[in-house]
């Protein structure tokens, strides 16, 4: 195996993707497969680069420094330089004898950049990519350079032909005057739009786009979706929840708020923490972080899914009346928003100490925005990960408990033997989506809530409030407006469903599989589109269908899930509209987090699978 040239932590100097200039980097890890460097720009950028794409610091120094060059026809010093013009060197008004010249470019030279030529190098292809070599064989002069005429524009064969080409490096040196630099460079920023940076020197200031309409929009936000929730379940309540009868009858503050209640929840939240706590279930990696650690992470999810029903069981044995978390609904979301307050301002706290790299990507600096979004990636007490933990097990597991107490108390208030068909396949359809996210909990890792966004009020609000109280609505809805299901419109319902799921499942094992083995013999017949990270774009099998296959088996599923409560209301639909306004979202978010990685290859992909997330719907 080959051992690598630079060590962790070395900082270096490496060419920006699709351009000439170098930056300062600092060498996060090494792929001893791929033999790519992880590196991150100064502005926090991280990209994989390969070694030759890399240089050490001190060779640009001697360079500035006035050291001779390692090519003795480049010789600055030389006066037995060739002065023949090249074909592909620019024609000169004026000739000056070699003396004169010579001393002109001493008194005007004041800076010396390194310029790269991109020119084709043929690909090994690989058995399942769509990547093709595109260009000519190469041709090297005495010194092992490429010829000049081959060097100016490198022109991208034709959109339509999804080709991927890497390119090889090689480093020509030329003294140019400071008017020459100031003058090309701008045109080149001016014209190309893709070269972000003015000099080798220093990357120019990049802005931050806010998400969510900024800090304004947070700041709504945090406000708005609290009160909304709380009049959504108020309307629910009521016999008749038509639109004109908006707003619902407020009840007084005092009869919100119950210590004991926020007792019972601090109960579960602690249960919660001490099943993640037990040491069972295999300890994997996630992704590697910006200082190219990896952190560990136990899956024991589904064992305390198990674990809770053996205690609720327990819990209903010994007398625990279950029908108590129906009638202090109201007060149990209260506690549990008051909770997510105080865990929300304890991790704003704490991001105030935390150091540069353990920060977000999408944290701004802003105290209301990145209490909102999060500034801290990935906050640990000890090796208890808190996002993580917050992610899956209180809320999705008590959204399971939630849809059992409405099973029970549609029982009582509707004075039932058994319960409606109706409610039973909500509380069926969503059980299974529940375990399903349990016994595929690694796949988590690899998800844009763990890898990208800090753990703020957002994700807090969302796992702690958000998933257990709406998105057990169906069932809520059903205690207060029963609907009766024949078999047959079930046995439709249960079809949609069946076919959301494996929609849904399929394409996250495929792509689960994918980025953990991607030359797996399995995936041999899987096409893909190479990018200049090393990584490869799934086209073909299910991800080129459409570009998120997985959210669309999530909309379907998330439509069968409120069929069963029938078309007497939109009520029970919330959800499904609330659901593909959050995916086209995040979908956006995608598509712009992708653009920027990935760059060319990506609007190749772009026209390969057209569709987003519903075929035909662009």
């Amino acid at each position: 195996m080959p051992s690598r040239k630079f060590a962790d932590g070395e900082v270096v100097r490496g060419r920006w993707p699709g351009s000439s200039l170098y930056y300062e980097v600092e060498i996060l890890s090494h792929d001893s497969q791929s033999q790519l460097y992880t590196v991150r720009y100064k502005d926090g950028t991280e990209l994989e680069l390969k070694e030759n794409d890399i240089k050490p610091l001190t060779s640009f120094r001697q360079r500035k420094s006035g050291s001779t060059s390692s090519s003795p026809s480049r010789r600055r010093g030389s006066r037995s330089r060739s002065r023949s013009r090249s074909p592909g060197r620019p024609l000169r008004s004026s000739r000056r004898s070699a003396s004169a010249s010579h001393q002109a470019d001493i008194k005007e030279m004041r800076k010396e950049v390194l310029e790269v030529k991109l020119t084709p190098l043929v690909l090994k292809p690989f058995g399942n990519s769509l990547s093709r070599y595109n260009g000519e064989p190469e041709r090297t002069e005495r010194d092992g350079l490429p010829p000049r005429n081959t060097e100016e524009k490198f022109h991208l064969s034709e959109e339509s032909r999804y080709i991927s080409t890497q390119y090889s490096l090689r480093p020509r040196r030329e003294e140019i005057k400071l008017k020459d630099i100031d003058s090309k460079e701008e045109n080149i920023v001016a014209t190309k739009g893709s070269t972000l940076w003015k000099t080798s020197e220093e990357p120019a200031t990049q802005t931050k786009a806010l998400e969510f309409g900024g800090v304004p929009g947070a700041f709504l936000i945090m406000l708005g979706l609290p009160a909304f929730l709380f009049l959504l379940l108020l309307m629910c309540k009521q016999k008749e929840p038509r639109l004109l009868n908006f707003p619902p009858p407020l009840p007084a503050l005092s009869d919100l708020w119950e210590t004991r209640v926020f007792g019972v929840y601090l109960l579960w939240f602690f249960l919660q923490a001490l099943f993640y706590l037990l040491p069972i279930g295999k300890v994997v990696e996630g992704m590697p972080l910006t200082d190219g650690r990896r952190l560990k992470y136990r899956l024991n999810g589904f064992y305390a899914f198990l674990l809770t029903a053996v205690a609720v069981g327990a819990a209903v044995f010994w007398g625990l009346e279950l029908l108590y978390i129906y009638h202090h609904f109201l007060q149990l979301v209260l506690a549990a928003f008051a909770f997510t307050v105080g865990l929300s301002a304890y991790l704003a706290v704490r991001a105030a100490g935390a150091p540069p790299a353990a920060l977000a990507p999408g944290s701004s600096g802003n105290a209301i925005y990145d209490f909102f979004i999060g500034r801290e990636l990935n906050p640990r007490i000890g090796t208890f990960d808190l996002k993580y933990f917050c992610e899956l097990r209180p809320g999705l597991i008590g959204w399971v408990v939630v849809n059992l107490v409405m099973l029970l108390a549609e029982m009582k208030v509707q004075s039932r033997a058994a319960p409606s068909l109706a409610m039973i396949l909500v509380n069926s359809f969503q059980l299974l989506y529940v375990v399903d996210a349990l016994w595929n909990e690694e796949a988590l890792l690899t998800t844009m809530d763990i890898t990208h966004d800090g753990f703020g009020f957002m994700l807090a609000f969302g796992d702690l409030v958000w998933v257990p109280f709406i998105y057990s609505f169906q069932a809520f809805y059903l205690v207060h407006h029963p609907n009766e299901v024949s078999w047959p419109m079930a046995s439709l319902i249960i079809a949609l469903k069946l076919c959301g799921y494996v929609i849904f499942r399929c394409a996250n094992s495929q792509k689960n599989a994918f980025r953990k083995n991607p030359s797996d013999p399995k995936l041999a017949h899987l096409k893909t589109i190479h990018t200049s990270t090393g990584k490869n774009l799934l086209v073909s099998g299910w991800w080129g269908f459409v570009r998120h296959p997985n959210y669309l088996g999530d909309l379907i599923m998330a439509l069968a899930w409120s069929l069963p409560c029938g078309f007497k209301h939109i009520l029970p639909y919330f959800y499904v509209i609330y659901f593909a306004v959050l995916l086209v979202h995040r979908e956006a978010r995608d598509e712009r987090h992708c653009r920027r990685k990935y760059g060319l290859a990506w609007e190749k992909y772009r026209r390969h699978v057209p569709y987003r997330i519903v075929p035909y719907i662009y």
